[in-house]
């Protein structure tokens, strides 16, 4: 992996607190990872979830839409209770099921073989029949609905159990455009809808199109739909997940192309 970005300017969005590991690989690789978060992640606190966290025996699968709701979920939770050993314990993608076995020292019983979305775990075979079935998923507020509407179709009793939130950074955001104006910019990283939005926010109008003309890496389809819809020129280069791994590769393959 050595100088295989060399000199590659990268833009990092992710929080500030979980881009450590990625822009140390990428320094590794040669690159130069500029990091400028574009979404800040904060846990949630209220009655509501202490509820249903000290009602967590009532449930049979717990589900974690992501990384991050593993990470404040399993605080969430040990800081209120305990894990019920007949609970079941599902995730989105293989990423957050890692997390989940870092953070928990248990592996989740049901993920994905392939994809890594709603969709994916929906077709999962343990979440076929759930009629009857009491269902708790943590996430973050305002997420997509599509998974609770589903378990809820097929007979199940869905709660969830917001643990954290996003936000746009409150940040300055004259580096960015200098940036922008400079031309100091290869590609930028790209790992939510809500992060490409807060970018367009944060870019002054006049560098606009200036945004538009650098290529950009993001981890899922929608993602890349949504970067197309919004005028961006080049197609997005799609990482086959959020690891730090997938997304040096898609970098590697990037600098190859250019």
């Amino acid at each position: 992996m050595p100088n295989d970005l060399p000199s590659l300017r990268v833009m990092v969005t992710r929080p500030a607190q979980q881009a450590g590991p990625l822009i140390q690989q990428l320094q590794a690789a040669g690159a130069s990872p500029w990091s400028f978060p574009l979404l800040e992640i904060v846990p949630c606190t209220s009655p509501q979830l202490d509820h249903l966290i000290s009602h967590l025996e009532q449930y049979d699968i717990a589900i974690f839409i992501s990384p991050n709701a593993v990470r404040y979920g399993v605080e969430a939770v040990n800081q209120r209770g305990t894990w019920p050993e007949t609970l079941r314990l599902a995730t989105i993608g293989k990423g957050s099921a890692q997390e989940l076995g870092d953070r928990l020292g248990r592996a989740a019983d049901i993920v994905p073989s392939s994809g890594r979305d709603s969709e994916a775990l929906l077709d999962t075979s343990a979440l076929q029949n759930v009629d009857g079935k009491q269902i708790l998923i943590f996430r973050g507020r305002n997420g997509r609905e599509l998974l609770a509407s589903t378990l809820r179709a097929r007979g199940a009793q869905v709660d969830y159990a917001e643990v954290y939130e996003r936000h746009r950074p409150d940040v300055d955001t004259a580096p960015l455009n200098t940036a922008l104006q400079t031309g100091a910019l290869d590609v930028i990283l790209i790992t939510s809808n809500e992060a490409l939005d807060n970018l367009l926010n944060m870019v002054d109008p006049a560098n606009l199109n200036a945004l538009y003309q650098i290529p950009l890496v993001v981890i899922h389809p929608r993602q890349a739909e949504r970067a197309q819809q919004l005028g961006f020129r080049y197609n997005p280069i799609l990482a086959q997940d959020g690891s730090v791994d997938a997304i040096i590769k898609a970098l590697t393959s990037l600098r190859a192309s250019a």
